[in-house]
This record gives C-alpha cells, sequence and structure tokens, in this order.
C-alpha cells in the first residue's frame, strides 16, 4: 500500500542561492524509487508517493540525496495527506475570511510546546496572533509575512533551537492537501 506524502524543503531557492531545479527534484524523488511526483512552486514542495519508510525516515532520505546531488545541506520536512489534511482543519483562525497571504503554517519536525515561546507576550504584536498545533504553529499576519515584527520573533533560532521549522502561506498549506489527496 502508497501514501501520499508532501516534503517540504527549507530554505531553496531564495535570493538566489541554494537552487534546486524543480525538474531535477522531481528526477531525484523519482531516482529514489517514489512514484506519482510532482512540485508546487519553486520554494521547496514536492508530493509524491511511497510504500516504504516513515515521514522522519523518507525526510533523511530526501535531504542526504539533495545533499549529494546538489552539494548542499537541507533541512527536510515529511508530512502524509491526513496530516496536512488535519492541519489545515484545524486551523484556529477564519482561513475563509482572510486572504491568503495573512495567513501562514509553520511545520514543525517535532511537537512543540507553549514553553517554547514563553518569552512572547502576544499582546505587544497586535494584531498579529499565533495559534499552536499538531507540530505547527498557525501565524496571522494581516499586513502580510514580509512585514510581520511577530513572524521575525517566531523565527529566531533560539526558539527553534533543536527541531527544522519551515513556513508555507495558506494558499500552499491547501494546494499541499488537494495534491497529495489519493
Amino acid at each position: 500500500m502508497t501514501t501520499m506524502y508532501a516534503a517540504l524543503l527549507r530554505g531553496i531557492n531564495v535570493g538566489g542561492s541554494r537552487k534546486v531545479p524543480m525538474a531535477d527534484l522531481r528526477a531525484l524523488l523519482s531516482g529514489l524509487g517514489h512514484e506519482d511526483v510532482a512540485t508546487h512552486l519553486q520554494s521547496g514542495q514536492a508530493v509524491f508517493s511511497s510504500g516504504h519508510g516513515d515521514e522522519e525516515s523518507l525526510a533523511a532520505e530526501i535531504a542526504h540525496a539533495v545533499e549529494q546531488h546538489f552539494g548542499f545541506g537541507v533541512d527536510v520536512i515529511v508530512r502524509d495527506h491526513a496530516y496536512l489534511k488535519a492541519v489545515a482543519d484545524a486551523c484556529p483562525f477564519p482561513a475563509a475570511d482572510l486572504e491568503p497571504r495573512q495567513l501562514h503554517v509553520t511545520y514543525f519536525s517535532a511537537p512543540v510546546g507553549p514553553e517554547r515561546f514563553a518569552e512572547i507576550d502576544p499582546a505587544s504584536y497586535l494584531p498579529e496572533e499565533f495559534r499552536l498545533g499538531d507540530r505547527a504553529l498557525y501565524l496571522y499576519a494581516p499586513d502580510g509575512l514580509g512585514r510581520s515584527k511577530l513572524a521575525e520573533h517566531l523565527s529566531k533560532p533560539r526558539i527553534n533551537k533543536g527541531i527544522v521549522a519551515t513556513t508555507r502561506n495558506w494558499n500552499t498549506v491547501v494546494k499541499l492537501v488537494e495534491l497529495t489527496r489519493a
């Protein structure tokens, strides 16, 4: 039995560095024995089906293959359709009423608790807000991610120490659910 997954590659094709052409990424995933391979946009998401492995071993396999093929390391998070759909369905913000640029999900490689964010005073960032989910953080940034002071604070290395974190806008969150549907 095969499962549909999304691979989220962190920090590729940004600012002209760490280039990973999507055709090459598709070929790489196919070469690893995965099927139904497709990519979405240029910012590091691919979907594929696989009958072997789990999310962590698949992420490690893809990260190793990217390093071997492209010559640089990249963090990878792999999640299956059921998880991606559950994250989208659990959104604590009114996604249908917001512009996609206002809503983002940060996927984490491991569970995170509120203690990780204890230094953040939510009231000082209003109207921006965040909520935690299952290995995910939902961010409402009314002026977009690029202007978000809260997003800047949430991405500090001391907050994300020991985990991989990668953020996607709401359009991409919804598209990944669609693309991984079997």
